[in-house]
């Protein structure tokens, strides 16, 4: 596989932006390609808004040379151009496998196709691709600069060397890679986060809470803990000293009591209503822009102090950081 120096993005949009803005951070060019013209104005501006956190994000590590920007309406010209290639189109399985059917024949077996998916598996993707051994799932998350996690899976055709190239090269920008064992339907991450998601719509529906009350019990207490360690390493903490094995037997039992929904509700007017009206009241006023800056700064600060603990996602800033003074001592 080659070594990445040129990222190719096909589709622009929220993903696409924060790939770019990432790889070119870490000094990796980047071309992207997207059928609106308009997208070229947008891409350069997330762009430019993402340079800020990030100084501050990386501040003191020695950085390469940025890497440079240049946007194509074509799509070929992006992939003969491109030593890894992200797919960010909308997601529609139909829409991904047209825009990427011409662009696994353009290239070669040696020029990894990955894709930003959030749900779709690669077997799904992948067949009758050409080259299919190459394709694979990076799924990052939103904003892809700031966060960290890629979660890399392979599907039933894709190769071990891919596999271990793509994480290098996710490596290389900073991420922090996760291996998933097993191709499944959204994923590892967006599997937890939907759960939740379903509990929402839930209590929007039968009026327990509203948006920003909802919010606050996960800002305000367990949000707090998930950006130091996940779910299960704080629940073996609040075992005590019995650890593990003592709160599987103290709380276990309350999984047989009827406190969760498995289907999500039926998405009727009246709950997007409650979402959007409850949302926009919690905005209080502020664009998106604006709350985006907000979370750009809060998410730099987190971010740094993990790191001087190695903990969470302040652990990837690390690594990143020793990766860069090797490359820098050579």
């Amino acid at each position: 596989m080659r070594t990445v120096k040129t990222l190719g993005l096909l589709g622009t949009g929220v993903i696409g932006g924060g790939w770019a803005a990432r790889a070119l951070h870490a000094g990796v060019d980047v071309i992207a390609a997207d059928t609106n013209p308009a997208m070229e104005e947008w891409i350069r501006e997330a762009v430019q808004n993402a340079r800020g956190p990030l100084d501050d994000l990386t501040e003191g590590l020695p950085l390469p040379e940025r890497g440079k920007l240049h946007f194509t309406l074509d799509a070929m010209e992006m992939a003969q151009a491109s030593d890894l290639i992200q797919e960010n189109v909308p997601e529609d399985l139909a829409i991904k496998r047209s825009a990427l059917a011409p662009i696994a024949e353009a290239t070669g077996p040696d020029v990894i196709i990955a894709t930003s998916t959030s749900g779709f598996m690669p077997s799904e993707i992948q067949e009758g691709l050409k080259h299919p051994e190459r394709f694979l799932v990076g799924h990052p998350f939103n904003p892809v600069y700031l966060c960290p996690l890629v979660e890399i899976v392979g599907g039933k055709e894709t190769s071990d060397e891919a596999k271990a190239a793509a994480k290098e090269f996710y490596l290389s920008i900073g991420m922090h890679a996760l291996m998933v064992k097993r191709e499944v339907p959204g994923h590892i991450s967006d599997r937890l986060q939907e759960a939740m998601w379903r509990e929402i719509l839930h209590a929007l529906n039968d009026g327990i809470a509203t948006t920003g009350e909802l919010d606050e019990s996960i800002v305000y207490g367990p949000g707090l803990r998930w950006s130091i360690m996940g779910m299960n390493q704080i629940y073996m903490i609040a075992g005590g000293k019995g650890g593990a094995r003592h709160f599987m037997e103290q709380f276990g039992p309350a999984l047989e009591w009827p406190w969760t929904h498995l289907k999500a509700p039926e998405l009727t007017e009246e709950i997007i209503d409650r979402f959007v009206d409850g949302t926009a009241e919690q905005a209080d006023g502020k664009s998106v822009r604006e709350l985006e800056a907000i979370r750009d700064e809060c998410m730099v600060a987190v971010q740094k102090v993990l790191a001087k603990h190695d903990m969470g996602s302040g652990t990837a800033l690390n690594a990143f950081g020793e990766r860069l003074k090797a490359q820098a001592a050579e």
